[in-house]
């Protein structure tokens, strides 16, 4: 779906690349960007840290870093992205997944996981219904279900449920990463 400001397609977010179908992004009300003042079909409805309380942000200020320099803000918790002492991510890319890349909502504090030196892209929201078919597909099923309980509460994940999945990719390798929490 495109959304427009100035008839322009919302930008590429490499590691959030569908925010419309995640929902991070909504389209139902013309609102005024904090950052910038336009007004925009699109504003953004995930996390955002910093000290004001900033309500409307428009996908390009994210994409620019505008909003994340204006306000000193972040969109994901640095201190939360997964970070491999084997495989460290560059500060390159962590500042382009805390201050241009749009978060996502979960139950608990969300953390952005990593794989092959880089963060994975965010893929969205999942149950086991909806990974069932990509179990074989994981880097290390066993060692993403391990913070909650082990592989056997898969059962438990329902997408929209207490028991909340987070589906993320690694850009290089393909593998699929998993996340969890429940309410």
């Amino acid at each position: 779906m495109k959304a427009k400001k100035d008839e322009k397609e919302i930008p590429y977010f490499k590691y959030h690349p569908n925010p419309i179908e995640t929902e991070t992004f909504k389209m139902d009300e013309t609102v005024l960007c904090e950052c910038c003042g336009k007004e925009t079909n699109v504003y953004y409805t995930g996390p955002f840290y910093c000290v004001e309380n900033v309500e409307y942000l428009c996908p390009w200020c994210i994409a620019n870093g505008s909003a994340a320099e204006k306000f000193d803000g972040e969109f994901q918790d640095y201190a939360l992205v997964e970070n491999d002492k084997a495989h460290p991510l560059s500060e390159e890319a962590l500042a382009e997944l805390t201050r241009r890349t749009p978060g996502y909502v979960g139950w608990q504090q969300e953390e952005w996981l990593s794989h092959c030196g880089e963060p994975c892209a965010f893929m969205g929201y999942v149950g086991l219904r909806e990974i069932e078919d990509k179990l074989d597909e994981f880097v290390d099923l066993d060692g993403d279900c391990e913070y909650f309980g082990g592989r056997e509460n898969l059962k438990y994940l329902l997408n929209g449920g207490s028991c909340q999945g987070y589906l993320f990719q690694c850009l290089h390798c393909g593998k699929y990463r998993l996340y969890a929490d429940a309410d």
